[in-house]
């Protein structure tokens, strides 16, 4: 696995978002109030709405089309929707946001 670094963590704001375009579309990586980031697909698993436009709170993001709940850590929809949103492993590094890329 290697690294991509995306920015640094200041050009996210707190509880927003930025895209990165990945292999499969598009990436969303999410910065929370606390300062961790998470990445997930930018599309829910309820009918593609763009989560990177959803608001976040906590650990979570709400889907903008159908405020569907989204877990950041582990991209699951929270109960009583179901599904999932892919998961992609992030980071901070010495004040700079890394995503891992699959080799």
């Amino acid at each position: 696995m290697s690294w991509l670094d995306i920015c640094a963590l200041e050009e996210i704001n707190p509880l927003g978002s930025r895209i990165v375009l990945g292999p499969s579309g598009d990436i969303a990586v999410f910065r929370t109030a606390d300062d961790e980031v998470f990445a997930l697909d930018d599309r829910c698993p309820h009918k593609g709405g763009p989560l990177s436009q959803g608001l976040i709170y906590g650990k979570r993001v709400a889907c903008p089309l159908h405020n569907w709940q989204i877990e950041l850590e582990s991209g699951e929809a929270l109960a009583p929707d179901q599904g999932c949103a892919h998961r992609h492993e992030a980071k901070v590094e010495n004040g700079r946001v890394l995503l891992a890329l699959r080799n």
